[in-house]
């Protein structure tokens, strides 16, 4: 089985739709500075986004997310003190301001 930074590097590589539009939102300290990257290893998960200076994790949901597990691996990021937001895909591409504005309340920061 690959490590979780080997995962890690192939989802880099090979991004799906959403997670598209969602970098370039997030990339290049576009979104009020914030520095995030992207599918990083964190203790056993792979995170879509973080953002380390704020301990916040951002998770674009597809069709195939299990909530059930999603519930144990966002309490797994809150126990090690990560907030996480999760967006939908519809929201990512539909709203993409309305999810900006709210990654930006959550980290106190403005657009």
């Amino acid at each position: 089985m690959a490590s979780s930074l080997e995962q890690a590097k192939r989802m880099r590589r090979a991004p799906v739709f959403n997670e598209r539009l969602l970098w370039r939102l997030l990339r290049d300290r576009r979104l009020a500075g914030m520095k995030f990257r992207r599918q990083v290893a964190i203790g056993p998960y792979i995170a879509d986004f973080v953002c380390l200076r704020h301990r916040l994790i951002i998770e674009a949901d597809g069709p195939l997310h299990d909530p059930d597990k999603d519930s144990v691996r966002d309490a797994w990021f809150r126990s090690n003190a990560f907030r996480v937001l999760r967006f939908a895909n519809s929201q990512v591409s539909e709203y993409p301001d309305l999810v900006v504005d709210r990654i930006c309340e959550v980290a106190g920061r403005s657009r």
